[in-house]
């Protein structure tokens, strides 16, 4: 009790600050009281010298093994890549105008979406510090745009709160920025900091905090024309004789905190990964995946299932088949050294032979759900009727957010919506719903938000991770104790065989650990070669 009345540290009360109020309310304060800087790390390769004749096989032509493949060839190995499916890229995926694709369950995805139209069923931004995934693609001329992360006039929606209407983010960020600047003044004039914040920084906090939450000369937040020009207006300023603006009214401070936005707003999409600018391929995610099946084409042998891995004291031999065929005739390959590609919710079930430890690693790790649904609508409502260019609205209903598109904007006719996104209880429930089902209750949940949904709708697609055969899962789940036992064991070089992909990485899910993890296993495997002769 003693401690809770005792006067923070600076330390402290950033940390208050960036639990109460988010990243940008602390960054706003350590930049006030002189803290708060940026690094950079930028890295590339350039492997040679390979051992005469040395050959390798990689198995999966993900991102993560196509760079080994790349990598490991312009050292001099020669490379063969056996990939399931016919195409590579892996989870770099986009579903264009025409495209199908058979789930789990037999069930046919199909994209009718009109010509140009697609969605990307796996990643679908960049964040800007990903500078393995950006040296590549300038390397195979793969062109960016802006992806908008953040929009605020984009929708916050809670089901039972606001009387169930969507609010701007923007007037809910706002508000917030209002009620705790005034609650900040407020502790910082009472005295409460006296003991960790001298009289110079406490006048630099106050006038922080009053320019930060837009306050009155009291230090409150209240409805003006200066808070309305921060979080806009209930009648806007016009020209001529047009109507007088009118300043809006902030939401009650209880009714956002009730909502329980935080996730949200804050904690999701205010973390290192979703810093602005991101950035996404023209043409959508799956661009990435062809440029690097572009540069490794005539080292990928399609439609090729794995069905056992052997190693010896020499080399590696890899068992197939036909993925069409499964039944047809086995085809052998054989390596000096393998670079596994393949996700380990399909790896452990397949024959091979590997050490205990290396085994038991493979089976430590499962895989995350996931679900999305994109639905094409007749014009773009979003930003014709609601201005809203880019971003993502969130949601307390199963759909959990909705995108807007980063690209084509103002465009007439038709436009693609990201209507459905999430992970965890609510993906396995979309994992048992047929795929017209899904789209169904996107459709049924979003009108709640764009009323326009019912009339708008063209067509719709989907992905639900679970029952994508080739991979199983959305991406590997590691715990910090599973990550401490298996995590190095798990990318170690198991006599000849190698992993590789965005499980053997620190940042799973995205397409940048999986790159990176693809370098690093090219480089051990290249130096352990050379090493061997």
């Amino acid at each position: 009790m003693k401690d809770m009345l005792q006067s923070p540290t600076r330390r402290q009360l950033l940390s208050m600050i960036g639990k109460t109020a988010g990243a940008t309310a602390m960054y706003q304060a350590m930049t006030t009281l002189g803290f708060a800087s940026e690094s950079t790390f930028q890295e590339s390769m350039e492997l040679e010298g390979a051992p005469p004749g040395a050959s390798i096989i990689v198995l999966g032509a993900g991102l993560g093994g196509l760079t080994a493949a790349y990598e490991l060839r312009q050292a001099g190995y020669n490379v063969k890549v056996l990939e399931f499916q016919n195409r590579g890229g892996g989870r770099s995926w986009t579903l264009n105008s025409g495209d199908r694709y058979t789930e789990l369950g037999g069930e046919e995805v199909t994209c009718d979406f009109e010509e140009g139209n697609y969605f990307n069923g796996g990643p679908w931004r960049l964040p800007s510090h990903h500078y393995a995934v950006f040296h590549y693609c300038k390397k195979f001329g793969v062109e960016m745009q802006p992806f908008i992360q953040t929009n605020d006039r984009a929708y916050l929606h809670r089901t039972n709160h606001f009387g169930g209407v969507p609010q701007r983010l923007g007037d809910v960020k706002n508000d917030i920025q209002g009620n705790i600047a005034e609650l900040m003044s407020k502790v910082v004039n009472v005295g409460g900091l006296d003991r960790s914040v001298n009289t110079e920084d406490k006048e630099k906090l106050l006038e922080g905090l009053k320019g930060w939450g837009v306050l009155d000369k009291d230090y409150r937040y209240r409805a003006s024309n200066a808070t309305s020009k921060h979080r806009g207006y209930s009648v806007l300023p016009g020209g001529g004789l047009m109507p007088t603006e009118t300043p809006s009214k902030p939401l009650p401070m209880s009714e956002i905190l009730d909502s329980g936005m935080w996730s949200d707003i804050y904690s999701n999409h205010m973390t290192y990964a979703h810093q602005p600018t991101m950035f996404q391929p023209v043409g959508g995610m799956g661009k990435i995946g062809d440029a690097f099946t572009r540069e490794c084409r005539d080292m990928i042998e399609f439609n090729a299932k794995v069905t056992k891995i052997h190693q010896d004291e020499t080399g590696v031999t890899v068992s197939y088949v036909d993925s069409n065929n499964p039944e047809g005739t086995v085809k052998t390959v054989r390596a000096d050294w393998c670079v596994c590609n393949i996700p380990l919710t399909v790896l452990t079930q397949l024959d091979i032979n590997v050490s205990k430890p290396m085994k038991q690693a493979m089976a430590a790790v499962p895989y995350d759900t996931s679900y999305k649904v994109g639905l094409e609508f007749k014009r773009r409502f979003w930003e014709e009727d609601e201005w809203i260019y880019g971003g993502l609205t969130y949601t307390n209903m199963p759909i959990t957010q909705i995108a807007y598109p980063s690209e084509d904007m103002f465009k007439d006719g038709t436009g693609v919506l990201l209507g459905a996104y999430g992970f965890g209880a609510t993906s396995y429930k979309f994992n048992t719903l047929t795929p017209q089902e899904r789209i169904n209750v996107a459709l049924a949940y979003g009108k709640y938000i764009h009323p326009q949904y019912p009339k708008e709708f063209r067509a719709g697609t989907s992905v639900v991770w679970h029952r994508i055969p080739w991979t199983l899962g959305c991406y590997g789940i590691w715990s910090e104790s599973s990550r401490k036992q298996h995590y190095d064991t798990l990318c170690s070089i198991d006599n000849r065989i190698v992993l590789t992909g965005e499980h053997c990485s620190h940042i799973p899910a995205w397409q940048e650990g999986a790159i990176l993890s693809g370098i690093d296993a090219a480089n051990r495997l290249h130096k352990k070669a050379k090493m061997l002769g």
